[in-house]
This record gives structure tokens, sequence and C-alpha cells, in this order.
């Protein structure tokens, strides 16, 4: 009979804290934000981003690409993040015949795409309709970056891209455990990949939602968010195949919209309450059995006070430990998902909560406060991580303690 947990056996993580999880782990033991003022490209505007200390070129070579060709930056952060977290489950190396056996498949996600290309040369193509060469916006596209990751790892029984905005990523891992459960696949590379970009600098700013200093989630002085890029997967995976390691199980997952708003979410946060309601009851849970909540937390005003408000609506007085992440990586868009997850699952495996940098002022109107300082040591049984995007696409995965 088939084993019908899904398991996370490897993860992989590029940010504004550093290339690969051992960084990115050092970085959030000791409080290090990634946090500082935009030196990817020229921008008129004052704005804090997180950015990822690598040049294309130093990725291309990384990868051991064909330094000929043309790679978005969203495809080459999510190979490198990719690449770890399946050469961390050990199925890369597994022999021909029994990766033949498996249905592997890929789900990325992204909300930029190749738009830092696309962008570069369409200034160049405006003024002169000879410059630029147009075979670049191949990688244009949502999908391209997952079909180089699927290709660059021979993972291609099952390809597909989600762009759900800010919870795309989770989505990614919703549907690849989802299809694992109906034995769809047996393995799937699940997470997502976002850049930055002139693009999504100036739409936020158009928004008026930018924070010109670092983020501070959840405070009452919180004036926006900070842009950030990078990657996060995770590789799930039936329990009974046989793995090395086992960073925990996917226990619960929900999708929800509220139709509220197409940039904002409803003051009582119907959408992310009835996301975080909607795993409790696929993972059979209670909410009193979560250990810690890793919050969407942006920073924003609208955004943080309608978490705050769900989070009362799901645990009442009883709300767990609880943070945001982004004032250590930026709001990495649709990647967002896939990089908290990975910090949420290092929480499980480690008993680390990491605690919202930059907090002062406890919020007024909505009860709740988040951590403050690191917690360790703490015996981490499910944590509950939510990504709430634009349009009201709001996600909820829980993850569990899993002793394989």
């Amino acid at each position: 009979m088939m084993d019908n947990k899904v398991i996370v056996s490897g993860i992989g993580v590029v940010s504004a804290l550093g290339v690969g999880v051992n960084e990115n782990l050092n970085s959030l033991m000791t409080l290090k934000s990634g946090i500082a003022p935009i030196t990817l490209f020229e921008t008129n505007h004052d704005v804090m981003v997180g950015e990822v200390k690598l040049d294309n070129m130093e990725m291309i070579e990384m990868l051991c690409l064909d330094t000929s060709k043309r790679y978005s930056r969203t495809a080459l952060l999510g190979l490198i993040a990719a690449r770890e977290a399946y050469s961390d489950s050990g199925f890369i190396l597994l022999s021909q015949h029994d990766r033949i056996r498996l249905k592997i498949g890929v789900i990325s996600s992204t909300s930029v795409g190749g738009m830092d290309v696309s962008e570069n040369f369409y200034k160049e193509y405006r003024l002169d309709k000879s410059k630029g060469r147009l075979r670049d916006l191949i990688g244009h596209d949502c999908g391209s970056s997952t079909k180089i990751i699927a290709d660059y790892l021979k993972a291609d029984d099952f390809v597909s891209t989600v762009s759900t905005a800010c919870s795309s990523a989770s989505n990614a891992i919703m549907l690849g455990t989802r299809m694992i459960k109906n034995g769809l696949l047996d393995v799937a590379v699940v997470g997502g990949t976002d850049s930055l970009s002139r693009f999504t600098v100036n739409g936020f700013y158009s928004l008026g939602i930018l924070d010109k200093e670092q983020c501070r989630p959840f405070d009452e002085t919180r004036a926006g968010l900070n842009i950030g890029e990078g990657a996060g997967y995770l590789i799930i995976q039936r329990s009974d195949i046989p793995h090395e390691k086992t960073y925990g199980e996917v226990c619960g997952y929900a999708n929800a919209n509220d139709a509220y708003h197409q940039t904002a979410s409803s003051s009582d946060g119907t959408g992310a309450y009835l996301a975080m309601s909607g795993a409790l009851e696929v993972s059979g849970l209670y909410p009193e059995d979560i250990s810690i909540v890793h919050a969407h937390g942006t920073g924003t005003p609208n955004n943080d006070a309608s978490e705050g408000s769900a989070l009362l609506r799901i645990f009442g007085n009883k709300v767990p430990l609880f943070s945001s992440t982004k004032s250590y990586t930026g709001h990495t868009l649709a990647a967002a998902g896939g990089v908290e997850s990975v910090f949420s699952l290092l929480s499980l495996k480690y008993g680390y909560v990491w605690p919202n940098l930059n907090f002062g002022v406890r919020m007024r109107d909505v009860d709740v406060m988040p951590v403050v300082q690191l917690v360790s040591g703490m015996d981490i049984k499910y944590v509950l991580k939510n990504s709430f995007g634009f349009g009201g696409n709001c996600t909820t995965l829980i993850f569990g303690y899993c002793n394989m």
C-alpha cells in the first residue's frame, strides 16, 4: 500500500543573506540583515532592497553554463537553489535505472520572469530598432525559468509554473504535495525564484508601499516593504522512497481568496483566516497544536494589521510565537514561500524561532506582538507558514516534525 505521507528530503536557498543553506542559516542565527541600498541597477527611487551579492556571470560560472547564452537573473537564482536542494536530497546520486522508475516533476514559480533581460533589451531597442537580440526575449515568459531548471536537473516527468503573486511558491509546494498524495508524482522539486528589476521597483513604488529604511514587520511605525530577490526550493517525496535525511512532513495546506481588492488585504484578514483554517483542517490539527507561525509579515500597514487580525481569529488569546523574516531578506515576491519554507524547516529541525529585526513599537490596533529576540532550543512540532499575494490569493502550509 502506498504511503500517503509527503516528506521534505532536500532544501536549497539563495537570498540576500547568502548563497546556500549554510550561509542563510548563519545569517539568521547571527541576526544579520541583507537589506541595503540598491546596487544592481540605477534607479531614481531611494529604496532599500535585499540583493543577492552575485552578478549574473558569477552565477553562470558557478553553474557551469554556456557563457555565450543569455540567461535571466530569475533563472540563474532558481538554478542555484534548485540544484542545492536536489543535491541535498541525494537524488542526484541515484542510478539512471532508479531515476527512470520514479516520476520526478518540477513545479516552480515566479512573478517577474525574465523581465531583467527584457527591460535591458528594450532600453536599446526603443532608440534603435537595429539594436538588441530578439532571441534574448525567449526567457521573458514565466515558464522559461521552470523549463531551464527541469532540463538542468533532468527532472521533467511533469513541468509546471505557478504565478499567483506572493503566494506563488507556497502554491507550488501545495500542488506538488497534492500530486504526490494522489499518485501522479513520486518526487517533486517545488518552490520559486524572483529577481530584482526596474519593473518591480517602479511598480511597488507607484503603490506607495516601499520603505526607504529597513522594513519593520508588525511594528506600529512600519511604513512599507523592502523588495528582495532570491530563490527557495524543496525536494518533496513519498516517505516510503529511500532518502538520506528528512527535514519534516508537509502536513497541511490550503489556498483561499477573499476577493477583497487587487492589492490590499481585508481589514479582518478573511483570506488569511480561510487559508489558515483550511490548512489546519487538511492536517487534522487544532490551533493549539501549532508551535510557531512563520508570518507573511511584509511590513506594510495593511498586510500586518490584516494578518494580525487573522491570527487572533484563529488562535484567540493564545497566539503562538510568530515572526516575519522579511526584515532579513526583503520581500522576495513569488519566491517568498520557497525561501521562507526553507527557513521554517530550519526552525523545525534546529529549534530556532527567527526574530523580527528592527521591531520597536507594538501595534496599537491589533493586539499581537512578534518574537523580537532569537529563540533557540525550542521543541517545535508544527510550523504554520503564511504566504499572501495580490488579488487576495492566500496560502498556508503546515510543516511537521518527522522522526524517520
